[in-house]
């Protein structure tokens, strides 16, 4: 079977002699690992605050939680779900809207039209590391006094004009979990620009202790432990290793792939740069010849594993059925077509053959 993602790991032996350490200390959460990774996380990306979580989700709650937010948070129904439930968690009401069918990202004029009085925020997401038109997001945002979040669960590393993702908006999150392009088992990041902001998430990630019994936020437990740590650290010191064979397969997909009718990539903005957390295809069953889930069929008989990402849409999921009916064209008909391929960084060059291989034999030709 060719696998749909694998985590890209550390030698065993970088993080041995760590390992050891905090079994023979007991130290498990709370102790230098985490603040070291904390630290390797905000030089590597150009910020100056960031609080380690348990998860992408842990990050994005605390983060509503710390703008006390109220009333309504508009964000694309193309994408994960976490992104909606820690907007019902806390007590927040999601409007969806459309995307641009070519970027995958949220459509800036559909965000416009979405806007109400209740509006208090934009959960924008860069869709499969490719960064969001975050230029006229913000422009939008200050127009209307909205905050911004960015949900970089796929993002380490993208960059916009030049600069990180994350020096844009009021915050914006990250997921460490094993498909992303570096990972900490479970884990997740925080990123913001207010410097009292990092101190109150970080008091909500240990249940508002200041260590002093006198919480003074109402939060939760969202540590991320020391064994999580030290895989990133480690993970982080091969990143730009592991990303560029990452971009040499995705390049190749992209040569197998140009020439076939029917088939269509993801585009990126000239000024952006992405991680390429997923590779995924459009596929056209009128030029193809061939329906996304006839592909996807065919390719599992063939062992191998590819992933309708996202399908369904949120907006079309029982979690949102009591939300107000929402009008999303393009996000329907790129949920409908879209299949991610098989990758990860130390993927073998011959499986992307494989699978170009065997796509390019689906083709019916007209």
């Amino acid at each position: 079977m060719i696998p749909l993602a694998r985590p890209t790991l550390p030698k065993f032996s970088s993080i041995e002699k760590k390992l050891k350490g905090i079994f023979k200390s007991g130290m498990l959460t709370d102790s230098k690992y985490v603040g070291e990774f904390e630290q390797r996380c905000a030089d590597f990306l150009g910020v100056e605050n960031v609080a380690a979580v348990s998860s992408g989700t842990a990050a994005l709650t605390l983060i509503l939680k710390c703008l006390k937010l109220k009333g309504e948070v508009i964000l694309p129904s193309f994408t994960f779900t976490s992104g909606v439930n820690a907007l019902f968690w806390c007590g927040l009401t999601p409007v969806f809207a459309d995307i641009n069918p070519k970027t995958f990202n949220i459509d800036p004029a559909s965000i416009q039209k979405k806007i109400t009085k209740k509006t208090a925020a934009i959960l924008a997401t860069h869709v499969f590391g490719n960064p969001c038109e975050i230029e006229k997001i913000e422009k939008i945002a200050k127009k209307n006094n909205l905050k911004v979040i960015y949900d970089a669960a796929h993002a380490f590393g993208s960059t916009y004009k030049g600069k990180s993702v994350f020096c844009f908006g009021d915050a914006s999150i990250v997921s460490f979990t094993p498909t992303k392009v570096i990972t900490t088992a479970e884990g997740g990041l925080a990123v913001v620009k207010d410097k009292n902001f990092s101190r109150i998430l970080k008091l909500g990630r240990n249940n508002g202790d200041s260590f002093n019994r006198a919480e003074e936020f109402l939060g939760i437990t969202a540590r991320m432990n020391e064994f999580s740590a030290i895989l990133g650290i480690e993970g982080l010191k091969i990143f730009n290793i592991n990303l560029k064979r990452r971009l040499r397969i995705i390049n190749l997909y992209k040569k197998e792939l140009a020439q076939v009718n029917g088939v269509s990539l993801q585009k990126l903005e000239h000024d952006s740069f992405s991680v390429y957390k997923d590779f995924t295809i459009l596929v056209d069953e009128k030029k193809f010849g061939m329906s996304r889930d006839d592909l996807l069929q065919k390719l599992l008989k063939d062992k191998i594993q590819t992933k309708t990402y996202f399908y369904p849409p949120l907006h079309q999921k029982i979690t949102c059925s009591k939300l107000r009916k929402s009008l999303l064209p393009e996000t329907e008909n790129i949920s409908s077509r879209i299949m991610s391929l098989p990758l990860y960084s130390h993927m073998p060059e011959k499986y992307v053959q494989q699978v170009c291989t065997l796509i390019k034999k689906s083709y019916v030709k007209k």
